[in-house]
């Protein structure tokens, strides 16, 4: 039976066609097609229309909640805190500061709230033989907490910050934090995790006597006669300062007050 076409096979691969041949008799010129206009679709054709434009684009516009004419000015500048400091090193993780049989206590129940500060800082290892909250005791004499890198690393658990905001701990002042645990003591409003320019750990002994000034950003330690320069604590110091972030947003209007 005769072909209209021609096959050749490649030279490499006789399983490979390389070419094929039509003649020009088998191809139909597309001016002998014929449409058939009396076919029914099922669907309409798709119209484009252009919907015309305002010459001047409106811009869009956020609304914002406003803010509560009785909200208080910040008193970040003029906050200071003194006590006795309590020195640890680098890489103080989460178990550390509340081993994780103590994260049942429920922060919003004031006995269990108490509980916890009991329990701050009990998971350091015995190279810290002075221990940070006495047996028998709910607060620590040690108001201020001096760390070195990565503070607070680990789990993630609110129950850190609380746990050390319990025991009476205002400020931790560290070389460097965790992210979470950093962005924990912001929302809880429990502590100011603080940020050194050196590392102060190594210059500074549990027992020392140290105040910190948050508008100068500088610690002082009265016991060396030394002076140290902070990194300023910027936005999250009015939301520490307000008690945590929804207090926070109360305070400015972001979300109805609990008393509306």
């Amino acid at each position: 039976m005769a072909t209209s076409s021609s096959l050749h096979s490649s030279p490499s691969n006789p399983n490979v066609i390389s070419s094929h041949k039509l003649h020009s008799s088998s191809i139909s010129p597309l001016s002998n097609l014929k449409l058939n206009s009396s076919l029914k679709y099922p669907f309409k054709p798709l119209i484009s229309q252009l919907v015309p434009q305002p010459a001047h684009p409106q811009p869009l516009t956020l609304r914002r909640a406003a803010t509560s004419s009785s909200a208080t000015p910040s008193t970040t500048s003029t906050t200071t805190f003194h006590g006795i400091c309590y020195v640890v090193g680098d890489n103080i993780d989460t178990d550390q500061i509340i081993p994780a049989e103590y994260l049942t206590l429920v922060p919003s129940n004031p006995e269990e709230y108490e509980k916890l500060g009991s329990y701050a800082l009990i998971g350091l290892p015995s190279s810290y033989p002075i221990r940070f909250v006495e047996p028998n005791e709910f607060k620590s004499k040690y108001s201020i907490v001096i760390g070195g890198d990565n503070f607070g690393c680990g789990s993630s658990r609110e129950h850190a910050p609380v746990a050390m905001g319990a025991a009476g701990v205002a400020a931790v002042v560290a070389e460097s934090y965790a992210r979470i645990f950093f962005r924990n003591s912001v929302a809880t409003g429990e502590v100011y995790p603080l940020e050194s320019e050196v590392r102060i750990c190594e210059e500074c002994k549990t027992g020392d006597v140290v105040t910190i000034e948050l508008g100068e950003s500088r610690l002082i330690n009265h016991t060396t006669g030394k002076e140290y320069k902070l990194k300023p604590i910027g936005d999250a110091g009015p939301v520490i300062e307000a008690g945590g972030i929804f207090a926070y947003a109360r305070k400015t209007g972001m979300i109805p007050s609990r008393s509306a």
